[in-house]
């Protein structure tokens, strides 16, 4: 095997062994980096969840107030309000969601699924839990989604879910006696959700993945063609000179012109010991003959 052959393999084999942790280790960031973005997304749509329904209850419930002893105005319930700006939003982008599942809904379309229960158990067990970030497999691809607990703290809200007969009659025309009712004070009924979706964040940190490996790869072949152009100036091209000028010089040819390698480096000094041990052999060829 050629020195430049060996050469060559030795440097693939390192630059193989240092992508495999640089690229493990790259991956890693980018694809945490893009789940930070996806959680970050997922906190805002949650604060505009809560600004909606902190809006309601400050402006809009106190305007709908002279009506709401006679006739039941979901408008005027905060979680409504949340629910139906987000409802507007997914028409253009179905993917993202928020709902405000409870167990015992009043409004039927609140009524937590399998995995939502399950998070807002999660939150009965453990009442000290700010929030629960997860992931899931939803209809249109991977989503995240982000839930805080649903806790009633106001006493007020009590008045529309204690039993059916204490209830507003307005509320109980609407929703019936089925559900709704029972709650109590510092209880947690449910859980605002959002799930934002992984698919486009995720696909982006493939890409700059994708685009890092291939430019380091590109980075490598340049520095790789870079390289064996110098060996070759450098190193191959006068040891080979000198191995063929060794070999005219074992098989009796001492004519030979001497070989010229400009520098200091080990090649030049190799050359110029070469050169001066070609002469001395001449002279003492020549100093056998004449006796």
């Amino acid at each position: 095997m050629s020195l430049f052959l060996k050469f060559n393999l030795i440097l693939i084999l390192v630059f193989a062994v240092a992508l495999v942790p640089a690229g493990y280790i790259s991956n890693s960031l980018l694809q945490k980096n893009a789940r930070t973005q996806i959680v970050q997304i997922a906190r805002i749509m949650m604060q505009s969840a809560l600004a909606t329904r902190g809006y309601t209850n400050k402006q809009i419930k106190p305007l709908l107030a002279p009506r709401l002893a006679d006739e039941f105005l979901p408008q005027s319930v905060p979680s409504y309000s949340a629910t139906e700006i987000f409802n507007n939003l997914r028409e253009s982008n179905p993917e993202y969601t928020y709902k405000e599942a409870a167990l015992n809904p009043t409004n039927p379309r609140d009524r937590t699924v399998e995995w939502e229960a399950d998070v807002v158990n999660a939150f009965r067990a453990n009442e000290k839990l700010p929030e629960i970030i997860g992931e899931r497999d939803a209809p249109l691809g991977r989503a995240l989604y982000l839930a805080r607990p649903i806790k009633i703290t106001d006493a007020g809200c009590l008045s529309c879910h204690t039993t059916p007969d204490v209830a507003p009659a307005s509320v109980v025309k609407v929703y019936g006696t089925s559900g709704g009712y029972g709650w109590k004070l510092n209880e947690i009924i449910g859980a605002q959700i959002v799930s934002v979706p992984m698919a486009v964040p995720i696909g982006l940190a493939n890409t700059a993945f994708k685009t890092l490996l291939g430019s380091l790869i590109a980075v490598f072949a340049s520095i790789l063609v870079v390289l064996n152009v110098l060996l070759m100036l450098v190193v191959i091209r006068p040891i080979k000179r000198l191995s063929e000028m060794a070999d005219q010089v074992s098989t009796g040819n001492l004519d030979v012109p001497d070989l010229t390698v400009k520098g200091t480096d080990e090649v030049a000094v190799l050359s110029g010991s070469f050169n001066r041990m070609r002469i001395s052999l001449t002279k003492a060829l020549k100093m056998l003959e004449s006796e």
